[in-house]
């Protein structure tokens, strides 16, 4: 038996829910394989779960860091393993839970990802170019440099080509080997949540306005009072930065929330892509019949458990 169990799937698709109804079948504890739920004073505009649902079952690797934290993909592997070494340790069953795909991944593969500290002269050199040149010129840097890691990370994603160059900078190694040179890796039982397009579009933008109701605006605005900058990586991250400009002014609330649909939307083709790239692993569950889905997903938690 593995005695680790992965749930994985696009945003809003129910993860959270999933896992808590687990919660109430099996002795687990979570382990959060989603990049932002690390923040502190980031709660609603994340999904993470609250307060009352963190009650039902441990939580691990959630609010560890403030905004301006530098973390990295080795902080979070470092924190991951640690938790779930000490769950099992422990004769409980942990389930890592999120929709991170590197954070996954890192995890179960046992990536041995290099701890290089970030350099903020490079980084501000790059980025520079990235704003005079764009986006995809940088990447072209990186294709050249290692064409297999240029493959690999869009272009869009700026930070992670820079974070890619900072790597082939300080070690003289090809990132593509460094990041994606796999250790030991864990042994899982992968549960992918899945739900038909148009539903699972509704849900997300149904959420949305939800968040926008538990005072998301509120949230973003004290984030902005307690002095974290707007360019900040967790600021910078969908919803947040569509907030931040809402509450400095720039855009109308409408707009925001439109902008935020659009790139969440973008994320879960993103996510989906991500991990229907490893279908031979994940056993898919319709969420969109929760009942039957958490019928056969707690059948094989459970046999997992014992």
């Amino acid at each position: 038996m593995s005695k680790v169990v992965a749930v994985v799937g696009p945003t809003a698709v129910g993860k959270t829910a999933l896992s808590l109804d687990l919660a109430e079948m099996v002795s687990i504890e979570v382990v959060n394989a989603d990049s932002r739920q690390v923040y502190r004073h980031m709660d609603i505009g994340t999904g993470k779960p609250t307060r009352a649902e963190r009650a039902c079952a441990p939580h691990h690797v959630i609010d560890v860091v403030d905004p301006d934290d530098e973390f990295s993909l080795a902080a979070y592997v470092g924190m991951a393993a640690g938790a779930v070494a000490d769950i099992r340790r422990r004769g409980r069953l942990p389930v890592l839970v999120g929709g991170t795909g590197q954070y996954v991944w890192s995890l179960l593969e046992g990536w041995n990802v290099p701890e290089v500290p970030p350099d903020a002269a490079f980084r501000e050199k790059m980025e520079q170019i990235a704003r005079t040149e764009g986006p995809p010129h940088l990447h072209a840097v990186l294709a050249r440099v290692d064409p297999v890691a240029a493959g690999r990370i869009q272009s869009t994603n700026v930070r992670r080509v820079i974070r890619a160059l900072e790597l082939h900078r300080a070690t003289g190694e090809l990132p593509s080997r460094i990041l994606w040179r796999h250790g030991d890796g864990i042994d899982a039982v992968i549960i992918g949540l899945m739900m038909e397009r148009d539903m699972l579009v509704a849900r997300a933008d149904a959420r949305i306005d939800r968040m926008v109701r538990q005072g998301w605006v509120e949230e973003v605005r004290a984030l902005r009072d307690m002095g974290y900058d707007e360019n900040l990586p967790a600021i910078s991250s969908i919803g947040y930065r569509e907030m931040t400009a809402y509450v400095d002014g720039r855009v109308s609330l409408d707009d925001a929330v439109t902008g935020i649909r659009r790139e969440t939307r973008r994320l879960m083709r993103r996510q989906r892509a991500w991990f229907r790239a490893d279908d031979p692993r994940i056993i898919w569950f319709d969420y969109g019949r929760p009942d039957e889905a958490l019928a056969g997903v707690a059948g094989l938690v459970q046999g997992d458990a014992r």
